[in-house]
Formats: C-alpha cells, structure tokens, sequence
C-alpha cells in the first residue's frame, strides 16, 4: 500500500505555520503570500484526511493530530538538514573548509592576510560564510568560525587567536590642519564617535570608559556619536572631522596605510576574559583541513605587527 506524504517544501509550510501559529509571520518567513500557506496546509489536510489546525478569525491552533505531525515534521526537517550539511562536507574533503566569521573581522583582519594564506597553504581552499549570526555546526554549512567572545561553546573546541583594546584615532586631515589634541583632555573639544553594542552580558568600552583609564573623571559621554557597528566609526573618521574610539587589532591595515592616526598610547581593554577564538566541533579536531587553519591563525596571531608600534599622534607628533 503507497504511503500518501506531503513533499518537502509542503512539509516546511506545515513546520513554520505550527512554529508561529500565524500564517501571516509563517508566510513572512517562507516567503509567501498568507494565502499560499493556507492553501498548502489544506493541501496536506486533504492528501492525510486530517484536520491539522482550527481556525478562528483572531488566531489559528494546532490540533492534536496537528501536534503530533508538527513535532514529528520539526524533528525530520533538523535531521535532513544535518545529512545535507554532513554530505556537503564529505563531498568537498579536508582539502576544503567553509569558515564563518563576521563582516568586520572580514574585512579588516582576514581579508588583507588572505594571500599569505593561499601561499602557505596551496592545496587547501577557504571559502566564507560572512554573518554575525552564531551558526550551528550541525544545522549550518559551516566548518569552523571566528567569534569574538569567552571561549567556552557547548561541543566546540576553541582557540584564543587574541584580545582587543579600544583606542581614539583621527584622520590625517584632522592632523594636517593642526586641530590635533596634544593631551586627553584636549578631546573634549572634539566631537567624539564610539561604537554602543553589547555582546552576551559584556557593554563595548565607551568614551566614558577611556576618558577614565586617561585620568579623565566625571566624562559625559551623552553627547557622543554612537554607532552600532565598528565600521561606521572608521568611516566617520575618515570622512568627517570626529575622533573615534575604535578596536585597534582591526584598524592596523587603516594605520600603516595612513587612513587612520592612531592618538596617545591609552588603550582599554574590551574585556578580560574576552577575545577573537577560532571555532570548530569537536568531532573535527582532527580534520588535516582545520588544523592547518588553526595553525596558520595562531602564527598571524602571534607574529601580527601591532598598531600600537605605528607612530601615535598627540603631544610627540
């Protein structure tokens, strides 16, 4: 006897549906009209000869027949989801790792290394998967990840590449006119731009906080720029005449190619216990592909020319 199933995408309808309870945010999701998921879900209702939802004018319920084939469906969709993932990486071997890392990372750390990368590791391709979303080396395509927080991930093994320190930069614009501070307590004259983020239960170091580490009591920093994202504040400073607060580890290309003066020699750490870490499961420790990463990160780690050797701006430029 032919067993009667919904296909796939039908089966993705009926999951998210049953997740929100919505048509409307189930069809947000899916990309479709409320219309297109209410007919797909009487579509499977009519192929099982079940009624999976009851519907109201206000509000849709899973029945429990729907309950049952709503968690059986969820469970079927996680496990397709982790083949696919495991038949991608068997697929394209050890000589191949899929690295997920956020864009600013990306950009101004990774990116200007990449062909050292290349050179010492011919056989080996790097491709990306560039969010600042937590993946999941289960459900995600993904191999191994750069994140920046304390290190410990259920079922990963992480490796510290490096902390950061925050530190004030301005334009050689700024520099050039002669507008440049001679001491910290010459920024209060500036207009100042930071970036206001959190990561886990961890605030970004602020103006407030620098101004502190500087000597600089009682600073009010309400009338800072503040920004969500680290690359807005670069590029504040380089456009504008704002001094910016920014992670020096990811500004050292913008020092050495003097789009960026870095002032004084006051740094604040962002956190102690908080650092970039390479990412990856456990069960690929061993995996020829990773360990060559892994080893090639920590030697640009630890061998990196730090910006703070760049010459500073302020009282001895």
């Amino acid at each position: 006897m032919q067993r009667m199933l919904p296909g796939t995408r039908a089966l993705r309808t009926l999951e998210a549906a049953g997740r929100h309870l919505n048509f409307t945010r189930a069809a947000e999701e899916l990309g479709l009209t409320p219309a297109a998921v209410s007919a797909q879900i009487k579509e499977i209702e009519g192929q099982l000869g079940t009624v999976l939802f009851t519907r109201t004018s206000r509000r849709i319920q899973l029945t429990p027949a729907g309950t049952v084939l709503f968690e059986a469906v969820g469970d079927a969709l996680d496990n397709l989801h982790q083949a696919a993932n495991r038949a991608r990486k068997v697929a394209r071997g050890s000589a191949h790792v899929r690295l997920s890392l956020g864009p600013r990372f990306a950009t101004h750390w990774l990116l200007p290394r990449l062909s050292r990368f290349r050179k010492a590791n011919p056989g080996l391709e790097l491709t990306f998967d560039i969010t600042d979303r937590v993946r999941d080396f289960d459900l995600d395509d993904v191999d191994a990840a750069i994140r920046f927080g304390n290190g410990r991930y259920t079922g990963a093994c992480s490796e510290r590449l490096f902390a950061t320190d925050v530190v004030p930069v301005c334009s050689p614009k700024l520099m050039e006119a002669g507008d440049n501070p001679k001491e910290p307590k010459d920024l209060v004259y500036h207009t100042l731009c930071h970036v206001d983020c959190q990561t886990d239960d961890m605030i970004w170091p602020s103006w407030s906080t620098w101004m502190a580490a500087a000597g600089i009591d009682d600073f009010d920093d309400s009338r800072c720029m503040a920004f969500t994202d680290s690359s807005h504040v670069v590029q504040a400073v380089v456009d504008s005449n704002v001094i910016g607060l920014v992670e020096l580890a990811l500004i050292e290309n913008d020092l050495a190619q003097g789009r960026l003066v870095r002032l004084f020699d006051i740094g604040v750490s962002v956190a102690d216990e908080y650092a970039y870490h390479l990412v990856y499961p456990h069960r690929n420790s061993k995996d020829p592909g990773i360990q060559a990463l892994r080893r090639w990160l920590v030697n640009e780690a630890e061998s990196r020319v730090m910006a703070s050797d760049v010459s500073i701006g302020g009282e001895d430029a």
